[in-house]
């Protein structure tokens, strides 16, 4: 994603390169060198765009929470009996994953050490908190099975759909397509919890 200097950077061009940087070498491992170098302009540049670093880091997972967060007010999260409206979250939530690979691989990875990843990881809780709400009142309702403990259910059917950032690259290689995967997900995780 290395610009050369003639090319004019817009915030979301330096963001990309960032997280692309913060991936690579981890965010504390990130200097505003690298990122100078990786972006191919100098330092007084990308403070022309931004604070610091930390400022691209909550630009970048603050994007992977609006896409995760979004998928909450869809109607199909909404409307409806509680386990369609959570299979359809689930869907969605790996369809968003896939679209913005990079910046939900940066969210998954952030550890606390600083206020925006302190930040980010409450928000990424208070997400699974609301996709448990929908499990339990899935089971609720008589549609989930009521013998595995939602909070646990939710950890482990997130697990699988954040392990997509291990493996999934959105050139298809392997040869499978993003709408597979997000099947293949609801697939496996909703028949071995249906009732």
């Amino acid at each position: 994603m290395t610009m050369s200097k003639r090319d004019t950077y817009t915030p979301d061009s330096l963001l990309a390169v960032a997280v692309e940087v913060f991936n690579e070498r981890g965010y504390d491992g990130t200097s505003m060198e690298h990122l100078s170098r990786a972006a191919g302009i100098s330092k007084s540049s990308i403070y022309h765009h931004v604070k610091g670093k930390e400022e691209l880091l909550h630009r970048a997972v603050g994007r992977a929470l609006d896409g995760l967060f979004g998928i909450l007010g869809e109607p199909g999260a909404v409307d409806g009996r509680a386990i369609r409206r959570l299979e359809y979250v689930t869907r969605r939530t790996a369809d968003v994953l896939m679209d913005e690979l990079p910046y939900v691989t940066l969210l998954l990875r952030v550890r606390g050490n600083t206020t925006t990843e302190r930040w980010a990881m409450e928000r990424r809780r208070e997400f699974d908190q609301r996709v448990s709400a929908l499990l339990r009142a899935a089971v609720a309702e008589g549609d989930l099975r009521a013998d595995v403990e939602p909070r646990l259910a939710t950890r482990l059917l997130f697990g699988m759909i954040n392990s997509l950032v291990e493996w999934y690259r959105p050139e298809g290689r392997g040869g499978v397509a993003g709408d597979q995967v997000a099947d293949a997900v609801v697939r496996l995780a909703f028949d071995g919890l249906r009732t």
